[in-house]
């Protein structure tokens, strides 16, 4: 490419003089693209592609947004792709369009003669960044159908690399190590066996002698394949540049974000690094828009507390608030009870740290704190912008709740999160934060305690009896001993031989009445709020799971293991 586009891109303050020349010196050895080159050492790659196709006067694509046509993707084969980094998109008669990182690519000219000569196509090139052709061309142009870490760990395992480098070489290495062969398709595997096998996180931990993978899957941490040791900065490099992170930066942790394609669903990762001993730790949340449950009736609640949560989230004013840990499906209880009441005449915000699933017709807001944009200050922006219903994600302190608890007082529903273990302690929460009681007792109208509890497996269920002492003694009514359906998954492939696929909420929910409200607000402790919530029909955590196992839902382990007696 023309020397003298870069050195304008250095006028811009894009990149500079040492950049520069540190890529060109990566480029001979890795062979990618100067833009490529860049980004690993902290250019936006974006930016400088769709510069230089305005500079080539070619279109240029987000491929991430782009469905691929897999009838095209025969006109290249893998190496040729890889080797010229291009990506034919889609066809429109006898017409196809190529995605490229470099269009002015020696090989490229006679390529597209070859396509008008031999196949009668005329091809339109438009520019893309070269790390998303990369990626895109390893998602839907594979050596082979399957994408397993297994696999993959066995195709690399004789490659002889060796990541172990003295320090002052080491930022050039590692930023060239992410270009490997082997360690990008190991990523992109990663990512396409995490997806596939439904997990919802995974974990890269690196040790002295090994790097342990592991996935958690139905809430449990499942260890995968360790690649080889030698790897190991490699890997987190890789996934540190495709999150937009500084891979310079080792000493402190990092967070960001990937988007990616795989199997054309398209994936959000949050990516959090965290220096440990000997490396960085990376674990990536796998949002997957298609797997979000918005549908009240199919989440867990009974009957009955779908009925008395469905009252309270149509309640004009008043806060609603749902507590449990971290990973106890808080955000989804909250996304489907926005999604049931969300409609044109009702003006809904949200304020969230971080925005994990985006709602049609709901105005969402991210917390940024370096921007002084916390829950308390975006409360009070949400308070001029004439809303009914706000969301906020999590009640962290008492300028937080003060204002919530302002807001549902004034004509306004609030719905929020806390961490309590159930619902009747979540009032001394409160109070703990220093809000008088008074306000707690008229402004909340509801809290859900929940919990996430792993459902058997449908194809290896089999029926099972459990010791009828055990079950009395964890409270289960006798109607349900007699009556009830007790299945233990055997395992099998379709649970990796676990038993159980996929989770089911269980509910505590503690709908605010008037005796309940006139003990909050005489400063009534926990245990007597608890014991005029039950005589007032609340199910315990535990009453609730015991149900889902006299249902065949879940295991006695499960209901011993999530809940208290």
């Amino acid at each position: 490419m023309s020397s003298s586009i870069w050195h304008k891109f250095i006028e811009e303050g894009l990149i500079n003089e040492e950049m520069l020349a540190k890529a060109k010196q990566m480029q001979s050895q890795n062979k990618s693209g100067l833009g490529f080159n860049l980004a690993l050492l902290g250019a936006d790659e974006e930016l400088l592609t769709k510069k230089l196709a305005s500079y080539y006067g070619v279109e240029y694509i987000d491929l991430l947004s782009i469905a691929f046509d897999p009838e095209v993707l025969n006109l290249v084969t893998r190496e040729k792709a890889e080797s010229m980094c291009i990506l034919p998109i889609k066809k429109s008669g006898k017409n196809v369009l190529i995605a490229v990182a470099d269009p002015i690519h020696p090989e490229l000219t006679s390529f597209l003669k070859e396509l008008k000569m031999l196949k009668g196509i005329d091809a339109e090139i438009v520019m893309a960044p070269e790390s998303y052709i990369k990626l895109a061309i390893d998602q839907v142009i594979p050596k082979e159908q399957k994408s397993r870490v297994a696999e993959t760990l066995k195709d690399i395992a004789g490659t002889d690399v060796d990541l172990e480098i003295v320090k002052e070489q080491q930022i050039q290495e590692d930023a060239e190590a992410v270009d490997e062969a082997p360690v990008i398709k190991l990523c992109n595997s990663l990512i396409s066996d995490a997806v596939e096998k439904m997990a919802s996180d995974i974990h890269i931990e690196p040790f002295e002698k090994e790097i342990k993978i592991r996935y958690r899957i139905d809430g449990t941490l499942v260890e995968q394949p360790s690649p080889p040791v030698k790897y190991k900065r490699a890997i987190a490099s890789r996934f540190k540049v495709m999150a937009k992170l500084d891979i310079i930066e080792k000493r402190k942790p990092q967070d960001g974000r990937i988007k990616i394609k795989v199997k054309d669903k398209m994936i959000d990762l949050r990516v959090s690094t965290l220096p440990v001993v000997w490396g960085e730790k990376i674990v990536m949340r796998i949002l997957d828009q298609s797997n979000l449950q918005l549908d009240l009736t199919k989440l867990g609640f009974e009957p009955d507390d779908l009925v008395k949560f469905q009252k309270a989230i149509n309640s004009p004013y008043g806060i609603i608030l749902v507590t449990g840990p971290t990973g106890s499906g808080k955000t989804t209880t909250l996304y489907s009870a926005l999604s049931t009441i969300n409609s044109p005449d009702i003006n809904i915000m949200t304020a969230e740290d971080p925005v994990e699933y985006n709602l049609p017709n709901i105005n969402q807001v991210q917390i940024n704190p370096d921007a002084d944009l916390t829950f308390a200050n975006a409360l009070r922006a949400f308070l001029r912008q004439d809303p009914d219903v706000i969301m906020v994600g999590e009640i962290r302190d008492q300028e937080t709740a003060e204002i919530a608890i302002k807001a549902a007082l004034t004509g306004h529903l609030v719905i929020s999160t806390l961490h309590t273990n159930d619902a009747p302690t979540t009032i001394s929460r409160l109070l703990d934060m220093g809000i008088e009681p008074f306000y707690i007792g008229a402004s909340v109208i509801m809290i859900v305690a929940q919990r996430l509890m792993r459902k058997v497996c449908p194809d290896c269920a089999q029926p099972i009896s459990y010791d009828e002492g055990i079950l009395k003694q964890m409270g289960t009514p006798q109607y349900l001993i007699t009556n009830g359906k007790f299945l233990k998954g055997q395992g099998c492939s379709t649970c990796n031989n676990s038993g159980y696929k996929g989770r089911i909420a269980i509910y505590e929910l503690m709908e605010i009445n008037e005796e309940l409200k006139k003990s909050i607000m005489h400063g009534a402790d926990s245990t007597v709020l608890k014991e005029i919530a039950l005589k007032n029909g609340m199910k315990t955590l535990r009453q609730s799971a015991i149900l889902k196992m006299c249902a065949g839902l879940t295991t006695l382990d499960e209901v011993l293991s999530v809940t208290v007696g």
